[in-house]
């Protein structure tokens, strides 16, 4: 029997196929991390477990804000991290967030003894906390006015630092990268959530994350003109709405506090709940009549986010997926194994 070779075509077809899966069948290469918020280093019996189930042992910790301070007309560091003695199992990455009324208010001239202030405090607390160090993360939501000077200090806090350099990334800075700028550093952290308007209305969707808002901004990510590592939500928060507008979120308002029959009850809007009388839950007043608006982060919505997100990266090998944050309520409710998934969209 004579068989016909195929045409070149279908060679081709068949080779992009086989390409196809061997892509989708590789194991990914992606890292799993957390940030560490609280000013307090203490890792708990379930945070030391869940770091060791998931695999990872990078945490990037904050380890002080910078702030103006308006009676000193200056910047001072607050927040400041409390360690010592920290694992030598952790590779920890030092985390300073600036304001951006400290880029504001900074002269041009005071940026490169600003610069100098924040190497020196990070080098004296992770001598303090027995911490070796390879990257600093800087964290600033910058605008188009403080660009600038914000800029010029990275450029300036790179020279002291002489570690590798990451800061963090919002969504509408990498949609509008013309009018924003792309920082000078080493790699950017998308941070994928708080993406919507916090707002009292009840019929709005999640703020922390909903797949419409988060596609008015994917148009052009892969473009951006940094590699991306990516920070996924692993908290959620309660909305306090009263008279029609949000007067506090609470982190410790939970779906536990709310399904309390006795206190609240379910309006015909999705997770959320009218208080039936005035008490106080978990140390916080709730009025009669007040609406509380649980906006929650699951497994499920962690995994839509990031397929939804995984198909309009560019293609990064090691990328590390950092989970904020380690000390909240999430992430002892979600399982390792649910996190090593979602890392491995990646």
């Amino acid at each position: 029997m004579v068989i016909n070779k195929p045409s070149g075509l279908l060679c081709l077809a068949f080779l992009l196929i086989n390409i196809f899966s061997a892509c989708r069948n590789s194991k990914s290469d992606a890292q799993a991390a957390f940030y560490y918020w609280k000013t307090d280093f203490n890792l708990t019996g379930k945070q030391q477990s869940l770091l060791k189930e998931v695999g990872a042992n990078r945490l990037y910790v904050r380890f002080f804000d910078v702030v103006w301070d308006t009676r000193l007309n200056q910047s001072v560091p607050r927040a400041i991290l409390k360690a010592s003695d920290v694992s030598k199992d952790l590779r920890i990455i030092p985390v300073v967030y600036l304001t951006n009324q400290v880029f504001e208010k900074t002269r041009g001239s005071e940026l490169d003894s600003l610069a100098s202030r924040v190497n020196r405090q990070i080098l004296h607390l992770a001598e303090k906390a027995g911490v070796n160090y390879e990257e600093v993360q800087i964290d600033c939501d910058w605008t188009v006015g403080t660009r600038p000077a914000y800029f010029s200090f990275l450029s300036l806090f790179r020279k002291y630092t002489g570690k590798k350099l990451s800061a963090t990334i919002r969504l509408h800075q990498v949609k509008y990268p013309e009018k924003t700028g792309v920082p000078p550093v080493d790699k950017g952290i998308l941070m994928f959530y708080n993406m919507g308007k916090i707002s009292a209305d009840p019929k709005l969707a999640n703020s922390i994350y909903n797949k419409e808002d988060a596609a008015r901004y994917l148009q052009r990510i892969r473009y951006y003109h940094l590699p991306l590592d990516v920070a996924l939500p692993l908290f959620s928060w309660t909305l306090q709405i009263r008279e029609g507008k949000v007067i506090q979120l609470y982190a410790k308002i939970t779906r536990k506090e709310l399904s309390d029959a006795d206190r609240f009850t379910k309006t015909k809007y999705q997770d959320v709940y009218r208080a039936r009388k005035s008490f106080f839950t978990v140390g916080v007043y709730i009025k009669e009549n007040d609406l509380l608006k649980l906006e929650e982060i699951s497994e499920n919505t962690l995994k839509e986010a990031a397929r939804q997100l995984t198909s309009e990266l560019a293609v990064l090998k090691k990328r590390n997926i950092i989970y904020y944050e380690l000390s909240s309520e999430n992430a002892s409710a979600i399982d390792a194994k649910d996190l090593q998934e979602i890392s491995s969209y990646f």
